[in-house]
Protein backbone atom coordinates (compact mmCIF):
# COMPACT_ATOMS: atom_id res chain seq x y z
CA UNK A 1 0.00 0.00 0.00
CA UNK A 2 2.71 2.41 0.97
CA UNK A 3 4.68 1.52 -2.29
CA UNK A 4 1.81 2.05 -4.06
CA UNK A 5 0.94 5.85 -2.47
CA UNK A 6 4.40 6.46 -3.30
CA UNK A 7 4.77 5.84 -6.81
CA UNK A 8 1.75 8.20 -7.31
CA UNK A 9 3.60 10.91 -5.54
CA UNK A 10 6.25 10.47 -7.78
CA UNK A 11 4.28 10.58 -10.88
CA UNK A 12 2.87 14.09 -9.21
CA UNK A 13 6.57 15.01 -9.32
CA UNK A 14 7.35 14.01 -12.58
CA UNK A 15 4.11 16.06 -13.82
CA UNK A 16 4.88 19.33 -12.17
CA UNK A 17 8.17 19.36 -13.42
CA UNK A 18 6.93 18.34 -17.13
CA UNK A 19 4.85 21.25 -16.81
CA UNK A 20 7.39 23.42 -15.42
CA UNK A 21 9.64 23.14 -17.94
CA UNK A 22 6.73 23.63 -20.49
CA UNK A 23 5.45 26.82 -18.75
CA UNK A 24 7.20 28.19 -16.37
CA UNK A 25 4.89 30.49 -15.13
CA UNK A 26 1.85 28.24 -15.01
CA UNK A 27 1.75 27.64 -11.48
CA UNK A 28 2.10 30.74 -10.56
CA UNK A 29 -0.54 31.82 -13.02
CA UNK A 30 -2.97 29.07 -11.78
CA UNK A 31 -2.33 29.88 -7.58
CA UNK A 32 -3.70 33.46 -7.91
CA UNK A 33 -6.93 32.99 -8.73
CA UNK A 34 -9.45 30.89 -10.62
CA UNK A 35 -11.87 32.30 -13.64
CA UNK A 36 -13.60 29.49 -14.94
CA UNK A 37 -16.49 29.78 -17.53
CA UNK A 38 -17.22 26.24 -17.20
CA UNK A 39 -19.25 23.89 -14.56
CA UNK A 40 -19.10 20.49 -15.00
CA UNK A 41 -21.63 18.29 -13.27
CA UNK A 42 -20.68 14.70 -13.80
CA UNK A 43 -20.83 11.14 -13.07
CA UNK A 44 -18.17 10.18 -10.53
CA UNK A 45 -17.18 7.21 -12.90
CA UNK A 46 -13.38 7.37 -13.22
CA UNK A 47 -13.25 7.29 -17.02
CA UNK A 48 -15.46 10.34 -17.42
CA UNK A 49 -12.29 12.86 -16.60
CA UNK A 50 -14.08 16.92 -17.35
CA UNK A 51 -11.11 18.32 -18.14
CA UNK A 52 -9.53 16.06 -20.94
CA UNK A 53 -13.22 15.36 -22.50
CA UNK A 54 -13.44 18.91 -23.44
CA UNK A 55 -9.58 19.76 -23.71
CA UNK A 56 -9.12 22.30 -20.97
CA UNK A 57 -6.47 23.11 -18.47
CA UNK A 58 -6.62 22.95 -15.05
CA UNK A 59 -8.11 26.54 -13.61
CA UNK A 60 -10.49 26.14 -16.86
CA UNK A 61 -13.50 23.83 -15.17
CA UNK A 62 -15.19 23.91 -11.99
CA UNK A 63 -16.06 20.51 -11.46
CA UNK A 64 -19.11 19.02 -9.55
CA UNK A 65 -19.19 14.52 -9.61
CA UNK A 66 -21.29 11.93 -8.06
CA UNK A 67 -23.17 8.47 -9.38
CA UNK A 68 -25.18 9.01 -12.38
CA UNK A 69 -24.08 12.93 -12.08
CA UNK A 70 -27.97 13.80 -10.17
CA UNK A 71 -28.71 17.03 -8.98
CA UNK A 72 -31.27 16.43 -5.83
CA UNK A 73 -32.94 19.57 -4.24
CA UNK A 74 -31.51 18.66 -1.01
CA UNK A 75 -28.26 17.86 -1.36
CA UNK A 76 -26.04 20.28 0.03
CA UNK A 77 -22.97 19.54 -1.51
CA UNK A 78 -24.23 19.54 -5.25
CA UNK A 79 -25.71 23.43 -4.46
CA UNK A 80 -23.36 24.49 -2.53
CA UNK A 81 -21.30 23.79 -5.64
CA UNK A 82 -23.47 25.44 -7.86
CA UNK A 83 -24.09 28.13 -5.68
CA UNK A 84 -20.54 29.47 -5.19
CA UNK A 85 -20.41 28.79 -9.24
CA UNK A 86 -22.94 30.89 -10.32
CA UNK A 87 -22.68 33.61 -7.59
CA UNK A 88 -19.21 33.82 -6.94
CA UNK A 89 -17.57 32.33 -9.87
CA UNK A 90 -20.11 34.03 -11.79
CA UNK A 91 -19.99 30.79 -14.73
CA UNK A 92 -21.54 31.01 -17.99
CA UNK A 93 -22.47 27.85 -19.08
CA UNK A 94 -23.52 24.47 -16.51
CA UNK A 95 -22.86 20.88 -18.34
CA UNK A 96 -24.64 18.30 -16.88
CA UNK A 97 -23.08 15.44 -18.28
CA UNK A 98 -23.90 11.55 -18.01
CA UNK A 99 -22.42 8.62 -20.28
CA UNK A 100 -23.94 5.62 -21.71
CA UNK A 101 -23.39 2.40 -19.72
CA UNK A 102 -23.51 4.48 -16.31
CA UNK A 103 -23.15 1.59 -13.82
CA UNK A 104 -25.52 3.55 -11.82
CA UNK A 105 -28.02 4.14 -14.20
CA UNK A 106 -28.01 0.18 -14.47
CA UNK A 107 -28.02 -0.64 -11.08
CA UNK A 108 -31.81 1.66 -10.79
CA UNK A 109 -33.05 0.21 -14.09
CA UNK A 110 -31.87 -3.55 -13.12
CA UNK A 111 -32.74 -3.61 -9.26
CA UNK A 112 -30.81 -5.38 -6.97
CA UNK A 113 -29.39 -4.87 -3.66
CA UNK A 114 -26.79 -2.14 -3.71
CA UNK A 115 -26.68 -0.94 -0.41
CA UNK A 116 -27.20 2.92 0.53
CA UNK A 117 -26.19 3.71 -3.14
CA UNK A 118 -29.92 2.84 -3.92
CA UNK A 119 -30.90 5.49 -1.37
CA UNK A 120 -29.43 7.67 -3.81
CA UNK A 121 -30.63 6.34 -7.24
CA UNK A 122 -33.93 6.12 -5.75
CA UNK A 123 -35.05 8.98 -8.29
CA UNK A 124 -33.44 7.73 -11.27
CA UNK A 125 -35.42 4.55 -10.59
CA UNK A 126 -38.46 6.49 -10.25
CA UNK A 127 -37.44 7.84 -13.77
CA UNK A 128 -37.01 4.55 -15.19
CA UNK A 129 -40.47 3.39 -14.08
CA UNK A 130 -42.25 6.57 -15.82
CA UNK A 131 -40.78 5.59 -19.04
CA UNK A 132 -40.56 1.62 -18.33
CA UNK A 133 -43.88 0.94 -20.87
CA UNK A 134 -41.55 2.47 -23.94
CA UNK A 135 -38.06 1.31 -22.57
CA UNK A 136 -38.88 -2.49 -21.65
CA UNK A 137 -39.66 -3.56 -25.04
CA UNK A 138 -35.75 -2.72 -25.73
CA UNK A 139 -32.33 -4.87 -24.88
CA UNK A 140 -31.31 -3.93 -21.80
CA UNK A 141 -27.62 -2.39 -23.25
CA UNK A 142 -30.29 0.00 -24.88
CA UNK A 143 -32.94 0.98 -22.26
CA UNK A 144 -29.76 1.66 -19.69
CA UNK A 145 -28.23 3.90 -22.79
CA UNK A 146 -31.48 5.97 -23.26
CA UNK A 147 -31.87 6.44 -19.90
CA UNK A 148 -29.12 7.74 -19.45
CA UNK A 149 -30.06 10.31 -22.04
CA UNK A 150 -33.46 10.64 -19.93
CA UNK A 151 -31.89 11.42 -16.47
CA UNK A 152 -29.79 13.86 -18.30
CA UNK A 153 -32.39 15.61 -19.25
CA UNK A 154 -34.28 15.78 -16.14
CA UNK A 155 -31.09 16.86 -14.11
CA UNK A 156 -31.12 19.42 -16.65
CA UNK A 157 -34.69 20.25 -15.88
CA UNK A 158 -34.19 20.15 -11.76
CA UNK A 159 -31.34 22.33 -11.92
CA UNK A 160 -33.66 24.94 -13.65
CA UNK A 161 -36.34 24.88 -10.46
CA UNK A 162 -33.77 26.03 -8.48
CA UNK A 163 -33.52 29.47 -6.92
CA UNK A 164 -30.30 29.46 -7.57
CA UNK A 165 -30.41 29.63 -11.26
CA UNK A 166 -33.72 31.14 -11.01
CA UNK A 167 -32.69 34.89 -9.26
CA UNK A 168 -29.85 34.76 -11.82
CA UNK A 169 -31.35 34.71 -14.59
CA UNK A 170 -33.70 37.41 -12.81
CA UNK A 171 -30.76 39.65 -12.52
CA UNK A 172 -30.04 39.31 -15.83
CA UNK A 173 -26.82 37.27 -15.46
CA UNK A 174 -25.97 35.39 -18.82
CA UNK A 175 -26.12 31.76 -18.15
CA UNK A 176 -27.02 28.48 -19.91
CA UNK A 177 -27.25 25.03 -18.92
CA UNK A 178 -26.88 21.99 -21.22
CA UNK A 179 -27.54 18.33 -21.18
CA UNK A 180 -24.43 16.07 -22.42
CA UNK A 181 -24.02 12.21 -22.84
CA UNK A 182 -20.76 10.89 -23.38
CA UNK A 183 -19.74 7.62 -25.30
CA UNK A 184 -16.95 5.63 -23.39
CA UNK A 185 -16.64 3.72 -26.67
CA UNK A 186 -15.55 6.42 -28.79
CA UNK A 187 -14.67 9.66 -26.29
CA UNK A 188 -17.04 11.73 -28.31
CA UNK A 189 -19.74 14.20 -25.95
CA UNK A 190 -23.79 14.79 -27.97
CA UNK A 191 -25.45 17.83 -27.09
CA UNK A 192 -28.94 16.23 -26.25
CA UNK A 193 -30.59 19.48 -27.85
CA UNK A 194 -32.16 20.61 -24.07
CA UNK A 195 -30.45 23.66 -22.85
CA UNK A 196 -31.66 26.34 -21.06
CA UNK A 197 -31.07 29.88 -20.91
CA UNK A 198 -33.43 31.73 -19.11
CA UNK A 199 -36.20 32.06 -16.40
CA UNK A 200 -38.64 31.90 -19.44
CA UNK A 201 -37.81 28.13 -20.35
CA UNK A 202 -38.56 26.90 -16.85
CA UNK A 203 -41.91 25.66 -16.15
CA UNK A 204 -44.27 28.09 -14.86
CA UNK A 205 -45.13 25.73 -12.37
CA UNK A 206 -41.38 25.86 -10.67
CA UNK A 207 -40.95 29.41 -11.51
CA UNK A 208 -39.89 32.20 -8.24
CA UNK A 209 -41.50 34.65 -10.20
CA UNK A 210 -44.93 32.16 -10.69
CA UNK A 211 -48.08 34.38 -9.74
CA UNK A 212 -50.14 32.78 -6.78
CA UNK A 213 -53.53 31.43 -7.80
CA UNK A 214 -56.58 33.74 -6.63
CA UNK A 215 -57.56 33.54 -3.45
CA UNK A 216 -53.57 32.31 -2.32
CA UNK A 217 -51.83 34.15 0.65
Amino acid sequence: MKTEMQQLLERNRAWAESVSREDPDFFARLSQQQNPDYLWIGCSDSRVPANQIIDLPPGEVFVHRNVANLLHHNDMNALSVVQYAVDVLKVKHIMIVGHYGCGGVKAAVTGGECGIVDYWLHSVRELYSLHRPDLERLPLGEQVDRMCELNVRAQVNNLCRTKILQRAWQRGQPLAVHGWVYGLNDGLATDLDCSVTGLDQVSTLYRIDRVAPSGDD
